[in-house]
């Protein structure tokens, strides 16, 4: 064929070049000797070649692997894992002519591989396996004609210049794997003819597999293409490589179907087709693959039931299924797999009944991963784990965690498998006590069965297992003595045991875990002091004890875990003073210790840990002043609760240093004096203050924006607050003040009338003139009709041209209405049509002058917001107390109108990228290329409109609000349900993070086909998978063009939805990622793999 014919002259070159080679070299001891000696000076010194030496000639044939043929010169050099660090550069080829071995594998050679390889003439076996040799793969290599065994692998080698290698007729074994080998398939390989064995694994070659493959190399037995780039359909033809034994295919980008051709593979033991886009069927061909041991079709698009035909496939010991869309039930064939160890069938949605005769048959099984499926349909009532799985004595792992069994685990479990390291029953309704001998084996690692209905104590044996790592046992009944139902566990990471029945004190053995760096016991009934111990645990972060009977004071030594960054011990019997050694903590983000009997003053070392955002330390019996020391928690966030003690003295002003707390709570203390005055001012994000009975005195400040607002209890407050008197008027004072004040107000009101007449008189002018007047400046109006008018630069029209072109907003030009108001069409005498919101809100008399300002400097801005991706503002009007916003018309509506009907089936995957790109822009323009920033907090499906070309728009600007402007009536917290960051739930505080949160919502909706729902609680927090199933099934499969673009595009939405707002990434970083196709979101803080288990 042509991809095999060489330029004629380049061939005639080589056939020269080999004819006058020396056919019969010879060559003494003495030249090999020195040859390897001065080689070997130029390597690092190593006790392993001290056999090589010139003293030591006359035994020349027995130094360290060096095999002599009856001649008496080198045949075979094996100097491998012998970790030699040099490199070949001063190695002399031509003194070896009789050598047919060369083996210098698992070494630290370097550097490149000298062109002077070719002088080895009669070399059969090369390998260079595992070392750190680079560069480009020679040439000259092909001149060793009689090779069979090449083996370069695990190096750092780059591409070669193909084309110039010659057949290589004799090889056998070609191994290349884990390299840089880039681009097109090295063409050489399909003129080697008698290839048993080739791996390329691990590089990054591309492309679809050549057809040339399949037809000249019948031989092959082994091929491994795992972990490239390769892409495509998988070739009908790979049926011709019937002698394979192994295909190993895993990791690349292949799509289509699986070929029913593949079933023709007879000899075929080793199947890896996983982390691929495969879709469709599990062909029922493979039934025929008898003699299969392992098949690997984890991670891929697979949507089928499984055929009951894999039943046939006996020898299987590996079947690995998991992550895909694979419903229905197990085949009862299954019970046939008589040899299986590892069964992976985990994230499916697959149903029906565990059949007993599954677990009397695989005796084998060391593994069983069926955990996050879902039943659905005809399940029965109960579905049971069989007592037969007791009879697993190779068991090691066994996990059905998040499905729906229930009834009791089988009594024997455990006892016959001594091996059993890790046991999942989370999140299912398990009843009943846990098996006597779970852990009689001692070798438990993992053990995790939180989230259902056990009860009883635990299993004894559970105490003498050294290899626990991590232990979840919360929201069971258990109940027993902790102490006797723990030991020490050096190895030991987390266990949390929350709200269970467990009794007794904490052991002092807690504190020689020293590996733990999670302690949750919350909601028991243990007793008894909290172990001082328990601060050498230098990498503990989370301590959780409350809701229990502990008694006596918190020991000091708490204060030596420099790592923790949640304490909390609340609703106990704790006794004395809050530990100074407390202030070392600087790592402390959470502190709750209320409801507890504590008392004394609260430390001032307190204000040392710099890291809180919640501190609750209400109902004890804390005494003395506030110390002003609390102020500097700059990062007090959550909760300041000092309610329900014996605090006195005034409140301190220093605490107005809180510039974002959002809850305030000094209530039930005897706290005397004012309240300062920039708690007004400088804690701008408050969202609830009590400050209930109290001794406080003199007025309350304005408190504006803040939610809820408690002041009763204090007879000496005053102002406009529940429960407390009006502040006394300062007017009566003195007639002479009042007299003054009256001719005041009435010189006010004069000035102020005059003003108003100047005002209408300009006004009126303006209007007279307004169309002759073009590309008037924004301007801001009064007048008896529109009482305030802000337009765009340059207007091509006014709002007295949009209330004429809709008849004075009549409804038959209304075209929908929204959480925020209704929208008209107006149809302009120019031609124009622009879209006008006419907004709920109304135009209130009573708003401050501050407010009025703030909002229209707003839509000042907006009206100069310039971007493709976004509506365009032309401006705002107040009339007849309500808001207009005069947008300009898009129209093809919004995208969820579209989504939502019959053409959001044809909305193709390229479409959805490109809306995702346009959206992340236009927000990116908001949030980076706006001064000051712009945060629009309604980031919505029906807040994006569409061209005709698809090209998306982001609009409703009505609600907008700009970062730096204070909040006012105009811009109170919004936003669409099922779109709004979590954080919002408690703060209302929205930043740039809080639109980054719901632009992943409206993506994976827009991907998804629907709204994520209840599944976004698994998708945005930490995970082990992004599942297939994600995608809108009313399309095909992304086909291999677009397919990694619509995985970048879900895994870039799941980190914009991650709960804590700083782990998102910005909408500049988003929109950069998604239009340069890099793989930040794979690396960096915001990654979110395919397979990340914990």
């Amino acid at each position: 064929m042509a991809i095999f014919q060489k330029p004629l002259v380049l061939l005639l070159f080589h056939i020269l070049f080999i004819s006058l080679l020396p056919q019969n070299i010879t060559s003494s001891p003495t030249t090999e000797a020195e040859a390897l000696v001065k080689w070997k000076n130029t390597l690092l010194p190593s006790a392993s070649l001290s056999s090589w030496s010139l003293n030591n000639l006359g035994n020349y044939c027995n130094w360290t692997g060096i095999t002599c043929n009856t001649a008496g010169t080198i045949s075979a050099l094996n100097i491998s894992g012998q970790e030699l660090n040099g490199t070949l550069a001063h190695f002399n080829f031509s003194s070896f002519p009789n050598l047919t071995s060369l083996d210098m594998s698992g070494n630290l050679i370097f550097d490149a591989i000298p062109v002077t390889i070719e002088n080895l003439t009669q070399l059969e076996y090369l390998s260079f396996d595992d070392n750190f040799l680079n560069g480009t793969i020679p040439y000259q290599i092909s001149h060793l004609q009689k090779l069979q065994h090449l083996d370069l692998g695990s190096n750092y080698l780059a591409n070669a210049n193909w084309s110039m290698f010659l057949d290589l007729p004799f090889l056998t074994h070609l191994n290349l794997y884990y390299n840089s080998l880039d681009l097109e398939f090295p063409t050489f390989v399909f003129s080697s003819r008698n290839l048993t064995f080739l791996d390329l694994s691990q590089n990054q070659l591309t492309g679809s597999i050549p057809e040339s493959l399949f037809t000249y190399l019948s031989n092959l037995e082994f091929l491994n293409l795992n972990d490239n780039l390769f892409e495509g359909t998988l070739s009908r033809n790979i049926s011709k490589l019937s002698k394979l034994t192994e295909l190993h295919l895993g990791r690349n980008k292949f799509s289509g179907s699986i070929p029913d051709s593949i079933g023709l593979l007879r000899n075929l033991q080793v199947l890896e087709l996983y982390n691929n886009t495969l879709g469709g069927s599990i062909p029922s061909s493979m039934g025929q693959l008898r003699v299969l041991q392992k098949l690997d079709l984890n991670q891929n698009f697979l949507n089928s039931s499984i055929p009951p035909e894999l039943g046939l496939c006996t020898k299987l010991n590996y079947l690995g299924l998991a992550v895909n869309s694979l419903t229905g039930p197990l085949p009862l064939s299954f019970s046939n797999l008589t040899q299986i160890s590892d069964l992976g069938l985990s994230d499916n949605f697959l149903s029906g009944e565990l059949s007993p005769h599954f677990f009397t048959n695989w005796t084998e099984l060391t593994s069983l991963q069926i955990q996050n499926n879902t039943f659905v349909g005809n399940i029965p009532p109960q579905i049971e784990v069989p007592d037969s799985i007791a009879e697993l004595s190779n068991l090691q792992a066994f996990s059905v965690f998040t499905n729906r069994l229930s009834g009791s685990i089988p009594k024997d479990l455990g006892k016959k498998s001594p091996h059993l390291s890790y046991v999942g029953f989370s999140n299912n309704s398990f009843s009943g006590a846990l098996p006597e001998g779970l852990c009689s084996g001692l070798a438990l690692e993992r053990f995790s069965v939180n989230g259902n209905n056990f009860s009883g104590v635990l299993p004894v044996c559970l105490r003498n297992c050294l290899n626990l790592i991590r232990v979840r046992l919360d929201e069971n009944r258990f109940s027993g003595n902790i102490s006797e139902s723990f030991g020490f566990h050096p190895q030991l990471k987390f266990i949390t045991l929350n709200g269970n029945k467990f009794t007794g004190e904490l052991s002092s053995q807690w504190g020689k875990c020293e590996s733990l760096t999670n302690i949750e016991m919350s909601r028991n009934k243990i007793s008894g002091a909290v172990p001082a111990e328990l601060g050498n645990l230098k990498n503990l972060e989370v301590l959780h004890l409350d809701s229990n009977e502990l008694t006596g004071e918190i020991p000091a030594e708490l204060g030596n875990l420099n790592l923790l960054f949640k304490l909390n011990l609340s609703n106990n019997h704790l006794t004395g003073d809050i530990p100074e050694s407390f202030g070392k903590l600087s790592k402390l983000q959470r502190l709750d210790l209320s409801s507890n009997t504590m008392k004394g003053r609260i430390p001032k070392e307190l204000g040392n840990c710099g890291s809180l955002l919640s501190l609750s330390l209400s109902q004890n019996n804390f005494s003395e002043e506030i110390p002003a020391e609390l102020g500097n928690l700059g990062r007090l966030q959550i909760n300041l609760d000092l309610s329900s003690n014996s605090l006195s003295g005034t409140i301190p002003s220093n605490l107005g240093k809180l510039k974002v707390l959002e809850n305030f709570n000094l209530s039930h203390n005897d706290l005397s004096g004012r309240i300062f005055p920039s708690l007004s001012t400088d804690m701008s994000s408050l969202q609830m203050i009590d400050f209930s009975y109290n001794n406080l005195s003199g007025p309350i400040p304005l408190l504006q924006q803040v939610k809820k607002i408690i002041f009763i209890g204090n007879s000496f407050l005053c102002g406009d607050a529940d429960g407390l008197s009006p502040c006394p008027s300062t007017s009566f004072k003195s007639s002479k003040k009042s007299n003054s004040s009256k001719k005041v107000i009435i010189g006010v009101i004069v000035a102020v009338v005059i003003l108003l007449v100047s005002g209408i008189i300009i006004i009126v002018g303006c209007f007279i003139r307004r169309k002759k007047i073009a590309g008037s400046d924004l301007e801001t109006t009064n007048s008896e009709k529109f009482e305030s008018v802000i337009w765009e630069r340059k207007g091509k029209f006014t709002f007295g041209d949009i209330v004429k072109a809709t008849e004075d907003f009549s409804e038959r030009y209304c075209i929908g209405r929204g959480g925020f108001g209704t929208v008209y069409k107006a149809k302009l005498f120019n031609g124009e049509i622009v879209a006008v919101k006419r907004l709920n809100i109304t135009d209130s008399s009573d708003a401050t002058t501050n407010n009025r300002w703030s909002f229209e400097n707003e839509i000042r801005t907006l009206t100069e917001v310039r971007h493709r991706n976004i509506i365009k503002l032309h401006g705002f009007c107040s009339r007849d107390n309500c808001l207009y916003l005069a947008y300009e018309f898009v129209e093809r509506g919004s995208l969820g109108k579209l989504l939502y009907s019959d053409e959001g089936a044809d909305l193709s995957w390229d479409s959805r990228v490109r809306i995702v790109i346009g959206l992340a822009h236009a927000l990116s323009y908001l949030h980076h290329d706006c001064s000051p920033p712009i945060v629009h907090r309604d980031v919505s499906l029906n807040n994006i409109l569409l061209e005709s070309e698809l090209e998306p728009r982001l609009s409703d600007f009505g609600t907008a609000r700009l970062l730096s402007t204070d909040s006012s009536i105009w811009t109170s917290v919004a936003g669409s349900y099922g779109y709004m960051a979590p954080e919002l739930a408690l703060s209302m505080l929205v930043t740039t993070k809080s639109d980054v949160y719901s632009f992943g919502i409206v993506v994976l909706e827009v991907m998804m086909g629907r709204h994520p729902g209840e599944l976004l609680s698994t998708l945005s927090s930490d995970q082990d998978f992004i599942s297939k199933d994600l995608l809108d099934k009313r399309l095909p499969l992304p086909t291999e063009s677009i397919s990694e673009d619509v995985k970048f595009v879900v895994r870039a939405a799941l980190a914009c939805t991650r709960t804590a707002p700083d782990s998102r990434p910005t909408m500049r970083s988003v929109a950069q990622e998604l239009s340069g196709r890099t793989q930040t979101f794979m690396t960096g803080p915001y990654s979110v793999q395919l397979h990340e288990s914990k």
